[in-house]
């Protein structure tokens, strides 16, 4: 059973709505002056990468295919548009028939993109392509951010696993998006029940402090953990006082308790602690989670310490600082008819302020070294290079308006571990620094 195909409840029929006010009325003006046929070019592309990243890590891919065949005007959507008095009955008749008919590319999910990566690429008639400039972004900005923060939490963590568990500090639905992101980026697990219905992660999870409270005492807590789930289970030691329970804990579990957790205090300290009694008492093989408002930085800071895995919540899911992408959708080429056969000419925002674009359909290709490390993302506009033809960036993933390129979420996550193996070793420092490849324009 394929999850996805089920029509669940975490989705939204329709992602019609997920727009501006402004695509709409900006559609009813081109339909009105002939301009909203012409052959159109749209980029997604950052300026530049948050303070102190080195890269940015392509996430929410399979969502926009997702988002882009769900984009439909039903009679609902359609009749609220009419009440408001959104846009006029002639874009309303129009938009009662709209299917994205064009052609979309871009970096596949679990790629790295630096400023200026035109990480999308969404052709087709201008109508048809402006109406997608939200959704698209609010997806890559949110998942995005989301996987970069999990990449930078992983490489720090090394070969311990990660959990995933922010579901309580972001919005229900985001939640689902963000664990989903952080799979890609690295992450092992999540306790989001909804991520792991939705998109097959694993799911985790045993008891609370609450858990704990509700009993008498934290014997029979314990007790009543083990007979419902096992010795294998990971009882939850710092609801009093961590020394007595990790006594308690091994007393009825036995040498075969799979794991405690520790979700307060210095963490560090606690660790060396509760592994040299865990040892004293024989379970040498039970294991120890940590938890507590970890970032990349506290989980670096515990690379020393006998822990075994890590579960991270608000940091992961609010992009550690960094909650967005500041990716935007840009018209980069337009053609100056509705001819279809009329080529598409560089167009490009010229502004000061930072907010400058480049016109034209672009390229993206990544030159290597002799050792096969990437040392710089080439950009450019026409031909490609014949010495960069076999590592451009940009595949297809929509073609006539037909998803060609849907991909299990495995699939990113593993071609993203692939791509850190391919950039210069500073690319996982957590030291602040610059972008760790440079962006050519030729």
């Amino acid at each position: 059973m394929n999850p996805a195909d089920l029509g669940l409840p975490v989705d939204v029929p329709s992602t019609a709505l997920f727009t501006d006010h402004y695509e709409l009325t900006m559609l009813q003006a081109a339909l009105a002056n002939g301009t909203a046929d012409r052959r159109s070019v749209f980029e997604v592309f950052t300026r530049r990468l948050p303070e102190g990243r080195r890269y940015g890590v392509v996430a929410g891919t399979g969502r926009v295919l997702d988002a882009v065949e769900n984009f439909r005007f039903d009679g609902a959507v359609l009749e609220f548009l009419r009440e408001r008095a959104v846009v006029d009955m002639r874009t309303l008749d129009w938009l009662a028939s709209y299917r994205f008919s064009g052609d979309i590319w871009g970096y596949p999910e679990g790629e790295v993109y630096f400023p200026g990566s035109p990480v999308l690429r969404v052709e087709g008639s201008f109508a048809e392509c402006v109406l997608l400039e939200t959704v698209i972004l609010s997806i890559l900005n949110h998942d995005s951010a989301i996987a970069a923060a999990a990449s930078r939490m992983s490489s720090a963590a090394g070969d311990r696993p990660l959990i995933e568990m922010g579901a309580r500090r972001t919005h229900e639905l985001a939640a689902v998006a963000a664990s989903r992101a952080a799979y890609v980026g690295g992450f092992t697990s999540t306790s989001d029940l909804a991520a792991g219905f939705r998109y097959g992660i694993p799911t985790v999870g045993t008891s609370a402090h609450a858990f704990t409270l509700v009993h008498d005492s934290e014997r029979d807590a314990f007790t009543a953990q083990v007979a419902s789930l096992g010795r294998g289970t990971t009882l939850l030691v710092d609801t009093y006082d961590v020394a007595e329970a990790v006594r308690t804990a091994v007393e009825i579990a036995g040498p075969e308790l799979g794991a405690v957790r520790i979700d307060s205090g210095d963490l560090l300290l606690v660790a060396h602690r509760v592994r040299q009694q865990l040892d004293e008492l024989g379970a040498t093989s039970t294991k120890i989670v940590v938890t507590s408002d970890l970032d990349e930085y506290a989980i670096a800071s515990l690379a020393a310490a006998p822990v075994d895995a890590y579960g991270v919540g608000t940091q992961l899911v609010t992009g550690s600082g960094h909650p967005t992408c500041s990716m935007v959708y840009k018209l980069v080429a337009r053609a100056t008819s509705a001819d279809p056969k009329a080529a598409p000419a560089p167009v490009a925002k010229k502004s000061t302020g930072g907010k400058t674009s480049i016109g034209g359909r672009k390229w993206a290709a990544r030159r290597r070294d002799a050792e096969g490390v990437a040392e710089a993302e080439v950009i450019g506009v026409g031909p490609v290079p014949a010495a960069l033809a076999d590592d451009q960036l940009l595949t297809q993933l929509v073609k006539a308006g037909e998803v060609v390129a849907r991909e299990p979420l495995e699939a990113a996550r593993d071609r993203h571990r692939a791509v850190l193996a391919g950039l210069p070793l500073s690319a996982t420092q957590l030291s602040r620094g610059e972008a760790v490849l440079p962006t050519e324009y030729v």
